[in-house]
C-alpha cells in the first residue's frame, strides 16, 4: 500500500512539474506576437535594439490601462489606450522612422486581426465537435 501511494506521489509531483514549465496562453501569444512582428518589421539589429524597449515599455504600459480599467467605463478604456498608443507613436517613429513606426501599429492590428479569427474558428469547430443531445422528456 505504501508503494502505490509513493507511486502515486510521485506521478503528481511529475505532472505538477510540468505543468509548472508550460507557458500561460498569454505567454504564448506575447511570444508569437514578437514573432510575428520580428518577421513583419524585418528589423535590423541596431533597430532591434531601439525598438524592443520601446515596446516592453508600451506593452507594461498597456496593461496597467487595461487592469485599471477592467471594470470601468469602456469608452475611457479606449480613450487611455488611445493615448498610450498616441504617446508611444513619438518613441516607435525615434527608435525607427515615422513610416515604420506606423507599420508597427498596422501590424499589430494585423496580429490581433489574425488571432480573434483563429479563436472563432476554434469556437466554431468546438460548438461543430459537440455531440447532439437529444431531449427524452416527450
Amino acid at each position: 500500500m505504501k508503494l502505490i501511494f509513493t507511486i502515486l506521489g510521485m506521478i503528481w509531483v511529475f505532472t505538477a512539474g510540468l505543468q509548472a514549465q508550460q507557458p500561460r496562453d498569454g505567454e504564448r501569444l506575447e511570444a508569437l506576437k514578437i514573432a510575428y512582428l520580428t518577421k513583419k518589421l524585418n528589423l535590423t539589429t541596431e533597430e532591434a535594439q531601439r525598438f524592443w524597449p520601446v515596446y516592453n515599455q508600451y506593452m507594461a504600459d498597456l496593461k496597467k490601462v487595461r487592469a485599471d480599467e477592467r471594470n470601468g467605463n469602456e469608452i475611457e478604456k479606449d480613450e487611455k489606450i488611445l493615448a498610450v498608443r498616441k504617446k508611444y507613436q513619438a518613441d516607435f517613429s525615434k527608435a525607427l522612422s515615422p513610416e515604420r513606426a506606423n507599420d508597427f501599429f498596422r501590424a499589430e492590428k494585423e496580429f490581433y486581426g489574425f488571432v480573434a479569427k483563429e479563436l472563432q474558428q476554434r469556437r466554431q469547430l468546438r460548438q461543430e465537435a459537440k455531440p447532439k443531445t437529444r431531449d427524452f422528456r416527450r
